[in-house]
């Protein structure tokens, strides 16, 4: 998924990332990635067994966990939340903007190149999983449709979350801990 907003707005390559959220205080990785997966696309978890990847350290030592399924999913139904943000800087306005903006189904070839960089190593994970080799990197600037996308349309908006303490660690969550799938 890409993220929404006007900061990631004309980034592509690096910017894109599998859904993922910190911990509610006492959840368990698994429980935090689907209640994540639900929250930030707007479906339900695919049925299906789920393969466990284990955890990759992104920068900034935020863990992250990953599992994989293989299933159907129509990126056309994701509804993403929205969040709002004072924008342009210090104008006083508020605007609302989507959480994600954009979903997609990508190579692994391909992925390696979108995907932010803390959560690359998750495609080896996948690979092993699968049994099959990591390609190299695509080059992106050779390849002028990277696969399908879709524009997210808006849903409802997020809930009113704590303010972050000043080490920029929300007071609910596990310290720098995430799921994801």
């Amino acid at each position: 998924m890409h993220p929404g907003g006007p900061f990631w707005s004309r980034k592509d390559a690096g910017a894109w990332s599998i859904p993922k959220g910190e911990f509610l205080e006492d959840e368990e990785p698994f429980a935090a990635a689907k209640r994540e997966f639900s929250e930030e696309l707007g479906l339900a978890v695919p049925e299906g067994e789920l393969k466990e990847l284990g955890s990759v350290q992104q920068s900034g030592s935020k863990i992250v966990f990953a599992w994989a399924a293989h299933a159907d999913l129509d990126i056309e139904a994701i509804k993403s939340n929205t969040f709002d943000l004072e924008w342009p800087p210090k104008s006083g306005q508020m605007k609302q903007f989507p959480e994600i903006d954009r979903a997609g189904w990508f190579t692994l070839d391909v992925a390696q190149t979108k995907l932010v960089k803390g959560q690359v190593p998750l495609l080896q994970k996948l690979a092993d999983a699968l049994g099959i080799d990591l390609p190299p990197a695509a080059k992106l600037e050779l390849l002028p449709s990277t696969g399908p996308s879709s524009k997210i349309s808006s849903g409802s908006k997020l809930k009113s979350k704590k303010e972050p303490k000043p080490d920029g660690k929300d007071s609910t969550s596990k310290e720098g801990q995430t799921s994801l799938f």
